[in-house]
């Protein structure tokens, strides 16, 4: 089904903002530690995430705000495995490879959420219409 989010509300990036993936249910968020689940297993390697979504700005979009240029660069699959295959090393810039991975994974699996959000959306429009 064709992504249609035109009910969504979006964040910085063009990604949905937290009220369309996070449950409404209290006991479903519960569920979705964030902070002790990701942000305080992970801190270093986000760190350098993050820095790799600051080097690419600076290469993509120099001189705007930080934000994720999507039709600048989407061929997350092919990427990810050249980046797995170089992990350990840096890349030219003297990024990690890996981070580069990282930050290429996080982007595939955005996308993919923000397509089964919209899928959930349109089904339940459909529900409604039909």
């Amino acid at each position: 089904m064709k992504k249609n989010l035109s009910t969504v509300n979006l964040g910085r990036g063009g990604a949905p903002t937290r009220a369309t993936t996070m449950p409404e249910d209290a006991a479903l968020r519960k569920q979705c530690p964030v902070a002790t689940g990701v942000l305080d297993y992970f801190p270093d390697a986000l760190i350098a995430v993050a820095k790799v979504s600051y080097k690419g700005n600076q290469q993509h979009n120099p001189g705007q705000p930080l934000h994720w240029a999507r039709s600048k660069s989407n061929d997350q699959d092919d990427t990810i495995i050249r980046h797995f295959l170089q992990r350990g090393g840096l890349d030219t810039d003297g990024t990690p490879h890996s981070a580069k991975l990282a930050w290429r994974a996080l982007a595939l699996l955005q996308i993919e959420e923000e397509q089964r959000a919209a899928d959930k959306i349109n089904q339940k429009l459909s529900k409604k219409l039909g």
